[in-house]
């Protein structure tokens, strides 16, 4: 059981028969009458956002939340092939299931996949990635005058985003997936 007056962000709960987690709250005690919590927060099923209102010291169920490691295999239509680590059992997911990771999956990588009960619910990239630069304009010395200029570049999961001018074609760079930016060239 999780009481509304230990809501934090990240606290996940059970609300109306489906997993949910606090994005945001705030801690009312009014002139009079009781206190209570105005929270904002996610279904993580299907990903809406709303916000809702419980009395302080309300109690709430903890979801059935299961966390596992699965390798992306490979797409064929929009299905997508997912390899438990530790059963060896494979997995379908669709797109729509993927659409917040679907610019970072990278065939062979790790995966951190939630379940609610028996079903998948959501997929998490690693933090960090090392993805190849496929396509990007070469980088003119000069095109700025205080440095740290930028050009974009495509890599090879279809993702487009800002590097800086000595990143070349055929690069391998590493990637925070939490907001998609370059963080270095990686040695080979």
């Amino acid at each position: 059981m999780v009481s509304t007056s230990d809501f934090r962000k990240g606290t996940k709960f059970l609300y109306r028969g489906e997993p949910h987690i606090v994005v945001d709250f705030q801690w009312v005690k009014p002139g009079k009458g009781g206190a209570f919590i105005k929270t904002k927060m996610k279904n993580l099923i299907t990903g809406s956002i709303y916000e809702e209102t419980f009395r302080s010291g309300e109690k709430m169920e903890s979801p059935n939340l299961e966390y596992k490691d699965m390798q992306y295999l490979y797409k064929e239509d929009d299905i997508y092939h997912f390899l438990d680590q530790d059963s060896y059992e494979e997995i379908l997911l669709n797109q729509d299931q993927l659409t917040d990771v679907e610019s970072f999956l990278k065939e062979q990588s790790i995966y951190n996949v939630l379940y609610f009960g028996e079903k998948p619910i959501a997929v998490t990239p690693p933090i960090f990635m090392e993805l190849e630069v496929t396509e990007t304009p070469p980088g003119v010395r000069g095109d700025t005058a205080q440095g740290g200029a930028t050009k974009p570049a495509t890599l090879e999961t279809g993702l487009v985003l800002q590097v800086p001018l000595f990143v070349e074609q055929g690069e391998i760079i590493k990637v925070d997936t939490r907001d998609a930016s370059y963080i270095e060239r990686v040695k080979k």
